[in-house]
């Protein structure tokens, strides 16, 4: 089907779907997303109006966009003009901001980073969003975001609100530091996972202890780092310790 739509018209494509019962037009858009070509993005541009569509179809082209193996800038572009300046229903945006991290990631892995504009546009909409972003879960999206592009120049981004961020946020960007690659964990990164784990400056979750103790054990650890996490089991509840003390085991071996 997909091969099909690859040598189709956006005319054609554009029939296709609204001319499809109800139930087949998940599918259909999952389908034209899979293509990405011109002609099928044209027309799910024409085809999806998101302020009318159904939450469902909507979140299937979001997430189908999301997780494409190798996405194109023109689906990001497409992402990025059904989010602009649109009244959207809270789960919808939420799923498009998380899509577009996801795209921007995938796009820098292809090394589409700095040769495409919408790129750009994509960090600049999380980044800016997040500078703007007063209620803590409209942080936490754009933070996942982030954890979803993997861009190393927001490192010190995830760092502060890490640290100084209310729970649910220092989860979420302790989470987001956790997918960068072994060479992005520098000894800055390192510092304030202890910190973190110690509890130097305030009380932390034990979730975001957790992941600040896995990033240590999982990034070239030190042997001090070891000690003091072993250390610090005693004091702890009997799952936290067990994990760590497993997690540690695992590395041992």
């Amino acid at each position: 089907f997909i091969q099909m739509l690859r040598s189709a018209k956006k005319r054609d494509v554009l029939q296709l779907l609204r001319r499809a019962p109800e139930e087949m037009r998940p599918f259909l858009v999952e389908a034209a997303v899979a293509t990405q070509s011109a002609a099928s993005l044209a027309a799910l541009s024409d085809f999806l109006d998101f302020s009318k569509e159904p939450k469902s179809l909507l979140e299937k082209f979001l997430y189908t966009a999301a997780f494409s193996p190798r996405p194109s800038g023109e689906l990001l572009h497409l992402v990025l003009d059904k989010l602009d300046g649109k009244q959207l229903a809270p789960e919808t945006w939420e799923t498009g901001i998380v899509a577009v991290g996801s795209l921007v990631g995938k796009l820098c892995q292809q090394k589409l980073c700095g040769l495409q504009q919408v790129v750009e546009r994509g960090v600049e909409t999380i980044l800016g969003g997040l500078r703007g972003a007063k209620e803590e879960p409209e942080v936490v999206i754009y933070l996942l975001a982030l954890g979803n592009a993997m861009l190393p120049e927001t490192i010190p981004t995830l760092l502060d609100h890490a640290e100084d961020g209310p729970t649910a946020v220092t989860t979420a960007a302790t989470s987001a530091l956790q997918r960068f690659p072994v060479p992005h964990i520098s000894s800055k990164v390192k510092r304030v996972m202890r910190r973190i784990f110690h509890q130097k400056r305030k009380s932390y979750d034990k979730t975001c202890r957790l992941a600040a103790a896995e990033i240590l054990l999982d990034n070239h650890p030190l042997p001090m780092d070891v000690i003091n996490i072993l250390l610090a089991t005693s004091e702890m509840e009997t799952e936290m310790a067990t994990f760590l003390l497993l997690k540690v085991q695992n590395s041992l071996r």
